[in-house]
C-alpha cells in the first residue's frame, strides 16, 4: 500500500526533458540528451527516468548498480554515464540539487480562504496583504502580520506578537505573547516560541520551589527555520535572540536569554542551557549540550553528543563528553582502544 502511494505521488509530479534540466542548472550535459526525467531520487533507490546525485568520487562505484537514467555529478567524477544514460556536470552538486528539488517540488497545501470562518482573530490584530489564516488558529490582541504570512490550521499567536513578511507557521505551533519573528522564516509543526524559561529557586523555608517570573520575550530574525517540536524559551529579563539565517532542527531546546548570531545550525536533540551565546556560523551537532553562561566563538563546531562546559574559541572544533579540542579527544579514544586491546 505504501509503495502504491509513493508511486502515485511520483506520477503526480511533472516531468522534464534532460536538456531543460541542464539549462536550469547551467551544467554540461554528457550522454543521452533525449531522456525524460520524472523525479529525483537518491542513488541507491533511483529507477528508470529518475535523476540522482553523485557528489564526489566516493560514490562513483555505486553508479553501475543504480537504476537511475541520469545523475547530477561534480566536475571531478571520472566514470562515464553509460549507454542510454546521462550526466549533468556542475560546479556544486548540493547547490544544483536545491534548484532541482525546487523544480519538482509539489505546491504547499492550499488555503482557499484568506481567513477561515473557524479562525479567531482579535479585532485589534493587523494583517498585511494576502495573509492566510487557517481553521482553528488564534490571533490575540494587537498581533501584527506582515504581507503574505501563512498561518496554517491550529496555530496560536498570542497578544502583542509580530510576524514579518512571507513567514510560514505550520499547524500546532505556538507563539507566546510579545514575541517577534522576522520575514521569510518558517516555524514548523508544534514548535513553541516564548514558553517560560526554566527558572526556580528553593523556598526560604525549604519546602518546595518558587517559580521565577520570566518577563522577557523572544526575537527571531529573518530567514530563520525552527524545527518541529523545538522550543525557544523567553528571556527572564530581556530577550532570547535567534539571529538571521539560523537553522534549528527538530527537538531542539534553546533556553532563556540565549543569543545566537547569524547562520548558526543546531541539529536534532541538541540543547543550550540559559544565557548561552553563539557567534556567527556556529554548528552544534546532534544531541550536543551546552552549559549555561557559555560563549562559543564564530565558526566553532561542536561535535554530535558532546558536552560543552566552558567557553569555546572562534573556529575551534570540539568533541567528546566533556568536550575537548577534537584532535585531543580522538587521541584519547585511540589510546583507550589500544589499552582495551592489550587487556
Amino acid at each position: 500500500m505504501l509503495y502504491l502511494e509513493k508511486l502515485n505521488f511520483f506520477r503526480s509530479m511533472k516531468s522534464y526533458p534532460i536538456e531543460h534540466i541542464n539549462e536550469l542548472l547551467k551544467g554540461e550535459l554528457i550522454g543521452n540528451n533525449s531522456l525524460e526525467i520524472t523525479s529525483p531520487e537518491e542513488l541507491s533507490k533511483a529507477k528508470l527516468h529518475q535523476i540522482t546525485f553523485i557528489g564526489d568520487w566516493k560514490y562513483e562505484k555505486r553508479w553501475s548498480q543504480s537504476g537511475a537514467s541520469a545523475a547530477i555529478v561534480g566536475k571531478s567524477i571520472s566514470v562515464e554515464p553509460g549507454e542510454n544514460r546521462a550526466f549533468i556536470k556542475v560546479e556544486n552538486v548540493d547547490v544544483a540539487m536545491i534548484s532541482l528539488l525546487k523544480l519538482f517540488a509539489p505546491p504547499l497545501p492550499e488555503m482557499k480562504r484568506d481567513i477561515h470562518p473557524k479562525a479567531m482573530v482579535d479585532e485589534s490584530a493587523v494583517l498585511g496583504e494576502n495573509c492566510k489564516i487557517g481553521a482553528g488558529s488564534y490571533l490575540g490582541k494587537n498581533v501584527k502580520l506582515g504581507k503574505n504570512v501563512i498561518v496554517y490550521p491550529n496555530v496560536s499567536i498570542l497578544d502583542e506578537c509580530s510576524i514579518g513578511d512571507n513567514t510560514v507557521l505550520w499547524s500546532g505551533s505556538v507563539v507566546r505573547e510579545r514575541c517577534h519573528i522576522g520575514s521569510n522564516s518558517i516555524i514548523h509543526p508544534n514548535a513553541t516560541i516564548g514558553a517560560d524559561g526554566f527558572g526556580f529557586t528553593p523556598a526560604p523555608n525549604g519546602m518546595g520551589l518558587l517559580k521565577i517570573p520570566q518577563i522577557g520575550n523572544v526575537v527571531i530574525g529573518n530567514g530563520v527555520e525552527i524545527g518541529a517540536n523545538s522550543c525557544v524559551d523567553r528571556g527572564k529579563f530581556s530577550s532570547t535572540i535567534i539571529g538571521d539565517g539560523c537553522k534549528i532542527d527538530n527537538l531542539v531546546q534553546i533556553a532563556h536569554n540565549c543569543e545566537l548570531g547569524m547562520f548558526c545550525i543546531m541539529a536534532g536533540n541538541s540543547g543550550l542551557a540559559g544565557s548561552v551565546t553563539l557567534g556567527n556560523g556556529v554548528i552544534i551537532g546532534g544531541s550536543a549540550s551546552i552549559k549555561d553562561h557559555t560563549k562559543i566563538g564564530d565558526g566553532a563546531i561542536i561535535g554530535a553528543g558532546s558536552g560543552v562546559t566552558g567557553d569555546v574559541e572562534a573556529g575551534a572544533t570540539m568533541l567528546g563528553y566533556p568536550a575537548l579540542p577534537a584532535r585531543e579527544t580522538l587521541k584519547q579514544w585511540a589510546a583507550l582502544k589500544q589499552l582495551i586491546k592489550r587487556n
